[in-house]
């Protein structure tokens, strides 16, 4: 019987996290003991995503794994960032835990990133997804019947934003647009499949555009650089449970 792993896993809530976790789960020597997510704390929605946190714990609770939230400010810089997550990863360590698991797929830097930060308090990093391709990651995502819907687009994909994603939708992505959203294009929900006890229920709310200046955030930045990025803007669908 191989020795398990003790792992946390970093839950964004979408298709990514989804298929990671669903490869991770059935790996014998994996043992997960917490679903992490970063949460904004003024307005409790996942970082970036923009998802409420009542949607997260219910995902968590379909899964059956307990979720472990990390609250955040509403742009922390990342020295700030840094230091609140050595303060979690520390805890973890304390616990037993020996291993992070992510949904990464081909970003060099933000990998080098992660794994350094691991490595200052012990812990080291698995990818499950990393540089498979990211065309057949959504065919067998879909193949396995998993559902996910976008909730948060860069400004020029509006028209997908709460679109739940098919084999068509996937096609009629712009020929610059990676499949998989790796590069930060759009960020999904998912809310049906095997990995889910129970189906998340939803209703589609309000759809916001918000622009943002400010320091690099950790999911765009190997965490180096401190400079400003130009405005970006990003469209939002509220979803309502």
């Amino acid at each position: 019987m191989p020795t398990k792993k003790l792992c946390i896993f970093n839950w964004s809530g979408g298709k990514d996290s989804t298929l990671a976790l669903h490869y991770a789960l059935q790996d014998p020597t994996i043992e997960i003991k917490y679903l992490i997510t970063t949460v904004t704390e003024k307005y409790n929605r996942v970082s970036m995503h923009g998802v409420r946190e009542s949607l997260l714990i219910a995902q968590a609770k379909s899964i059956g794994i307990p979720l472990y939230q990390i609250r955040l400010g509403e742009m922390p810089d990342m020295n700030s960032y840094d230091e609140m997550m050595e303060q979690h990863l520390s805890k973890f360590k304390i616990e037993g835990i020996t291993h992070s698991i992510f949904g990464d797929i081909f970003l060099e830097d933000l990998r080098i990133y992660r794994e350094k930060k691991l490595a200052e308090v012990g812990l080291k990093a698995i990818f499950p997804l990393w540089k498979l391709d990211t065309m057949q990651l959504i065919s067998e995502f879909l193949n396995l019947n998993y559902k996910t819907i976008i909730v948060c687009t860069q400004q020029n994909l509006e028209v997908f934003c709460g679109q739940i994603i098919t084999s068509d939708l996937i096609a009629s992505l712009p020929p610059d647009i990676d499949p998989c959203g790796e590069n930060g294009e759009f960020h999904t929900f998912a809310f049906e499949g095997p990995i889910f006890k129970e189906n998340i229920p939803f209703e589609l709310g309000e759809k916001v555009f918000r622009t943002y200046n400010q320091p690099r955030n950790v999911d765009q930045s190997s965490g180096n650089d401190n400079t400003e990025i130009p405005l970006i803007g990003f469209w939002y669908i509220d979803l309502i449970n």
